[in-house]
């Protein structure tokens, strides 16, 4: 875009359950920036969170694969929040991106968003996101839902199953407007 000179990168997560989208914009892929999505997430998310799946970007976790092949030491920045926070941190195996099938499907969502606007800057092209992911949690009925919406999904859920929240479902905007 005409106003930027830098790459900006998506971060994303669903619960596998209702299909909830959260989302973020950060200027890089830092281990920083990893810790601050996940502290976000688990402020708004209504559900307790217990697992969490991340491809192996380092951002993510300190394992190596290819020549270099290491086990994740659980000693990575991302790693010891979870801890703190008793997530437990999966990963994807490497070259896989079909295991984060979700993600990269909705990923794939945004880039038809994305590619069908002709943005003027990047506040106007993350103001559009935020609008997507807010229609998306409260407005499209998802058939893997039987035609509801995540939002609706997750109180249906809230009634069957209150212990797995920490506070009630309400229309929330799964991002930072």
């Amino acid at each position: 875009m005409a106003d930027e000179n830098r790459r900006r990168y998506l971060f994303v997560a669903i619960d596998r359950a209702t299909r909830w989208v959260f989302v973020r914009v950060y200027n890089s892929k830092t281990a920083a920036n990893a810790r601050r999505f996940l502290r976000d997430l688990e402020r708004a998310c209504p559900i307790r969170i217990r697992t969490i799946l991340t491809d192996n970007g380092k951002e993510f976790t300190d394992r190596l694969f290819g020549l270099r092949k290491r086990a994740a030491t659980g000693a990575h920045e991302f790693d010891t929040l979870c801890a703190a926070l008793e997530i437990e941190h999966r990963l994807t195996p490497p070259k896989s991106p079909q295991t984060n099938g979700m993600v990269e499907r909705f990923n794939g969502r945004i880039e038809e968003v994305l590619q069908s606007h002709h943005f003027r800057s990047g506040e106007e092209l993350e103001a559009t996101l935020h609008r997507y992911v807010w229609l998306y949690n409260q407005q499209l009925p998802q058939s893997a839902l039987s035609s509801k919406t995540p939002l609706q999904a997750m109180k249906d859920w809230h009634k069957l199953k209150p212990e797995l929240f920490k506070k009630q479902p309400y229309y929330r905007p799964g991002c930072d407007r």
